[in-house]
């Protein structure tokens, strides 16, 4: 008895905690793109940036949470609203531009020159980011590291970062619309999205085809859920990749 009361004051902390840091990562946001007096910053993105916060508070707080720990088909629903559909909308609201020009020169500058760095150059790099995002899934899904994480409250706070920030980083990468150093070409990056697309396909047939524990009965309505689903927001991905080949062609054309 103790130990489920211990279990729900630490889950509910939880729920607090993150709720109290959505709230404020949408007002900081708004506030910052409500003071950029240089620039008028478009309310689409915004917008997107507060849906993208909510997908992450829906996901990991209330009853899509707590279902996701018995039904497999939830525990998807998470996965889709936090690892792919959350980073996409962020990713689109340009939160790395709203805090350059947010901040005051000699600070933008300290984050530029930390941009350029060696290490989140790596870091961001389309290759590790596909290592990351589709690996991190098949080294959760394919082996015992699922039930573990499952089993412990710290781990799998640890599981949502990683799910978030993956997802985050890879999208970013692909679509390559925030301030970089160094931006790869729209066929490199195209090729990194097939793979990306084929890994998250693969894996959920297998998952359809072998699953994961009697523990969860309905692996294979999760398994069809992630199939369609991520190809959805994968074919969101690739829409605004092609519409941004579409501009910088058009803009080279123009040019000459």
């Amino acid at each position: 008895m103790n130990n489920k009361f211990f279990h729900y004051f630490h889950l509910n902390s939880f729920e607090f905690l993150i709720t109290l840091l959505i709230t404020l990562l949408i007002f900081s946001y708004l506030l910052a793109a409500t003071n950029n007096k240089k620039n008028e910053w478009p309310k689409t993105r915004s917008i997107l940036w507060v849906t993208g916060m909510l997908c992450i508070l829906v996901s990991v707080t209330g009853p899509i949470a707590d279902l996701s720990h018995h039904l497999f088909v939830f525990h998807m629903i998470m996965h889709l609203l936090l690892g792919m559909l959350a980073p996409f909308f962020i990713a689109l609201s340009r939160p790395i531009t709203l805090l350059l020009i947010s901040l005051q020169i000699k600070h933008a500058r300290r984050l530029s020159r930390v941009l350029r760095s060696t290490p989140v150059q790596l870091l961001t790099n389309p290759v590790s980011t596909l290592i990351l995002n589709i690996g991190g899934l098949w080294v959760l899904y394919t082996s015992q590291a699922f039930y573990l994480f499952h089993n412990n409250l710290t781990l799998l706070i640890l599981l949502h970062i990683h799910l978030f920030l993956a997802g985050y980083l890879f999208t970013t990468s692909i679509i390559s619309i925030e301030p970089t150093s160094h931006k790869y070409s729209f066929i490199f990056r195209s090729f990194i999205m097939v793979i990306a697309l084929a890994g998250h396909d693969i894996l959920s047939k297998l998952l359809f085809s072998n699953g994961l524990d009697h523990s969860f009965n309905d692996v294979q309505s999760g398994a069809v859920l992630m199939y369609y689903g991520g190809d959805f927001i994968d074919l969101l991905i690739i829409i605004v990749l092609c519409f941004n080949w579409y501009k910088a062609t058009a803009f080279t054309k123009q040019m000459r």
